[in-house]
């Protein structure tokens, strides 16, 4: 221990300048496509509700519906718990946080859809409408009523909709800016993208809106709805998904999976026509390396099996939903589709169960990273930040308490916020 090693090196010191000099354009490129995770609040979800549908009062009814359901169908703790497969140890706290939730924020992420669940309409009814919503979701904003997310589906850039759905778009913008500005939590998806072209398009078109408002350049950013197979597979054999990405200039903020419009257009028959279908596997899981690292996050579809009926068809359903929203978090898509007020309570059981099973464990392992206590998993510096990234999402949506996962970890927010990203680290985030 006492002696000193001598340490002896070969190179010249120009040797390493010179390297670094040939990787600047490089580590340059790194950093402009992969930034990493954003750091912000990612809903485990998104509602659709179609433009003429949505009033200043729908996210409290899909939320009282909800409860009205588990009223009807599963009345307590034990009952619901039977149905979906929970255990027993966790169907009190599961049960408990999913009513709480559905009386507190029921919806997390809000689409008015003016795409397919909307359909062609004579211009001035759109216009209208588009008008409407804009005040509608000003108004939540202001009085608190919003749910975190909020936006518009537009028609897509393909040549027999493309006037309609930039039109919409400008409706929209403008009526949210005339109504005191872009809310924070603004977002824009973009359906049906096949070409990567339609996504510069896209860029062009709120470039142009930026500009004639004096809004900070890139202040809008967009989802892309996956929903064909082109999307996916380019002509050439590349996955054009990843081009998209390049081709949005840093506006995209997710990848959204269209179960029924992908499915049609690859051949599926309408029975068999699902989020866990084979072909679905493979476009989620392009979409996924394409978007890894870039701050593009990948939300799964949804289902359209509802439930309604008699109890034991409801049960059904829940029991399908709950299945499906288990599968998908497993596979790291955080965020899927509800389209209709009976899924929420299993969306929020599943992801609830999800995150309380795997609390203890993931505290343990982080906590035993942190302390360099070792145990019986050698985890690396990658694990750490994915621990990390599970508790804080469990945090965000209301399956974890800050306290509890402080007390089993010895961590702060903050700490947690390092450890999953040094961007998360710069940012405060308010738990619902």
């Amino acid at each position: 221990m006492g002696q000193q090693e001598k340490v002896a090196t070969s190179l010249a010191g120009t040797v390493s300048e010179e390297i670094s000099a040939s990787l600047t354009a490089v580590d340059a490129e790194l950093a402009r496509r992969y930034p990493g995770d954003p750091g912000t609040r990612q809903p485990v979800h998104t509602v659709y509700v179609p433009g003429d549908v949505f009033e200043p009062g729908t996210l409290r009814s899909w939320g009282d519906q909800a409860l009205a359901a588990l009223d009807e169908h599963a009345p307590d703790a034990a009952s619901f718990a039977a149905v979906l497969g929970i255990p027993e140890e966790l169907a009190g706290p599961v049960h408990d946080r999913v009513r709480a939730k559905l009386e507190r924020e029921p919806v997390e992420d809000l689409r008015i859809d003016f795409e397919d669940g909307y359909g062609p309409r004579p211009d001035a009814e759109e216009d209208a409408a588009a008008a409407r919503a804009a005040r509608m979701v000003s108004e939540a904003y202001a009085n608190g009523t919003a749910a975190p997310y909020m936006g518009i589906r537009m028609k897509c850039m393909e040549a027999g909709v493309r006037d309609r759905g930039i039109r919409t778009t400008d409706v929209f913008l403008t009526g949210l800016m005339e109504a005191g500005g872009l809310p924070d939590g603004l977002v824009l998806t973009l359906p049906k993208v096949t070409y990567p072209e339609q996504v510069t398009a896209f860029v062009r078109l709120l470039e142009a809106f930026e500009k004639a408002h004096g809004l900070d350049a890139g202040r809008l950013g967009f989802e892309i709805q996956i929903e064909t197979s082109q999307s996916i597979l380019a002509a050439d054999g590349t996955a054009a998904v990843a081009r998209m990405i390049d081709a949005a200039e840093g506006r995209a903020t997710g990848l959204h999976y269209g179960t029924f419009d992908y499915s049609a257009c690859v051949g599926v028959s309408a029975a068999y026509q699902a989020s866990d279908h084979p072909a679905a596997d493979h476009a989620k899981a392009v979409m996924q390396v394409a978007a890894a690292g870039t701050g593009v996050r990948v939300s799964d579809g949804s289902t359209n099996v509802l439930p309604v009926g008699p109890t034991d068809r409801v049960h059904e359903a829940w029991r399908l939903h709950y299945g499906l929203t288990r599968r998908a978090l497993a596979r790291a898509y955080y965020q899927g589709w509800d389209m209709h007020p009976g899924h929420l309570p299993t969306r929020y059981a599943a992801v609830y169960a999800f995150y309380r099973e795997g609390l203890e464990p993931a505290a343990a392992r982080l906590a035993a990273y942190v302390a360099k206590a070792g145990g019986d998993v050698m985890d690396e510096p990658a694990t750490a930040k994915a621990l990390s990234g599970y508790l804080l999402r469990g945090i965000d949506c209301g399956a974890l308490d800050t306290a509890e996962v402080a007390r089993l970890t010895g961590l702060t927010r903050a700490d947690l916020d390092a450890f999953a990203s040094p961007r998360r680290g710069d940012l405060t985030v308010t738990a619902p």
